[in-house]
């Protein structure tokens, strides 16, 4: 295929639209490097960096509107690691996973411990999504807000079933891009990757009061936990503003640097807006096209935040390698997925009309090959 050359009044602004890592904002930057060498390079224990820590609890927490008796936590690595923690330190006996991507199926599979019953895998075809069975025996049910590698959003909506069973949320491609009610979770859990546009490393998470006594419960219950996977460490720790080891501090200064930007944009409401002005765009786009439809069929389970689109009759590579050749980057599909698609970020950090622009370049690719 011949290079394609995209007329630059058709060219966003800013061509980074990937699913993680995402778009960083240059104000992000910029902080990041203000703080040489008043943080950078200091120790974690000191009041510089603690300092950094408490804002960023504090601005999640007026972003996320925790209700009284909640807790901003925060612990070294990212999603992955909160999964082995989620399971050592939060299910008491037997979980229940909601599986319609990749990652909601990596903690389901993560819960498959030898100290628990097997859990409970309500797994739905990709790009639709499984919905809660409530029944007994089951003291955690978990699912994703939102699914990267698929495009399927589902609601956080607490589960009512036996009494004290936690409801608990991966929201690592929804915190920040997707309004909901924080006291319908007992744990909402992310790495700041995605629109938070930081770095990997770390993970934040909103606990309720009775996920707190549940940690403190499997705590004293005496099974074998290891050291960087318990979560009381990661409370005690949190409390002092602070991490068990040292913390990734140019991902805590971009984290914090994005979540006041969004709050004095007008916090969670905002961006969520925001987020829906973008996939709409792309949405509505995809459903005009000849050769394009949107992969999730409900609209109801669209994400705000990753936009998959499939195509007919052309090969999806051949649009994301022109764009990359022009600017226009990370558009690939999820690559365990193997589809003919476009995966199209429009995390809050995305400006809407650089999803416009996008569409548009999309178009004079298509017209060049046919």
């Amino acid at each position: 295929m011949a290079d394609i050359t995209i007329p630059s009044n058709l060219l966003p602004a800013d061509g980074r639209f990937g699913c993680g890592p995402s778009k960083v904002r240059t104000e992000q930057i910029e902080f990041l490097a203000s703080l040489n060498p008043s943080v950078i390079g200091t120790s974690h224990r000191q009041s510089a960096v603690k300092d950094l820590v408490k804002s960023v609890q504090d601005g999640l927490a007026e972003l996320f509107r925790i209700p009284e008796g909640y807790e901003v936590l925060l612990g070294n690595g990212g999603a992955t690691a909160f999964w082995d923690s989620a399971v050592h330190s939060l299910i008491e006996n037997r979980s229940q996973h909601l599986t319609f991507g990749e990652f909601g199926a990596k903690f389901g599979a993560a819960a498959k411990a030898p100290f628990l019953e097997a859990p409970d895998i309500i797994a739905a075809e990709p790009g639709t999504r499984s919905e809660v069975q409530p029944h007994e025996g089951i003291d955690v049910y978990a699912w994703p807000h939102n699914e990267t590698s698929t495009g399927v959003m589902a609601p956080v909506k607490r589960v009512q079933a036996d009494a004290g069973a936690l409801t608990v949320i991966d929201a690592t491609s929804a915190a920040g891009g997707i309004d909901f009610d924080a006291s319908q979770a007992d744990v909402y859990y992310f790495s700041p990757q995605k629109n938070f546009g930081s770095d990997g490393g770390i993970w934040f998470a909103l606990f309720s009061p009775a996920a707190l006594e549940r940690v403190e419960k499997i705590e004293a219950s005496g099974r074998y936990i290891p050291d960087f996977l318990k979560l009381s460490n990661a409370v005690s720790n949190s409390r002092l503003n602070q991490t068990l080891n040292t913390p990734a501090l140019g991902t805590i200064a971009m984290l914090d640097e994005q979540v006041r930007w969004m709050n004095n944009q007008g916090g969670l409401a905002w961006a969520s807006n925001r987020t829906k002005q973008s996939s709409d765009i792309l949405y509505t786009w995809a459903e005009n096209c000849p050769v394009a439809t949107p992969f999730v069929a409900n609209p109801d389970h669209r994400s705000q935040v990753v936009v998959t689109i499939d195509f007919d009759t052309v090969d999806a590579s051949a649009i994301s390698k022109a764009l990359r050749a022009n600017g226009i980057v990370d558009t690939e599909p999820y690559r365990k997925l193997g589809r003919n698609q476009l995966r199209i970020a429009t995390f809050t950090a995305i400006d809407p009309a650089d999803v416009e622009k996008l569409t548009h370049a999309i178009d004079f690719v298509l017209e060049q090959i046919g």
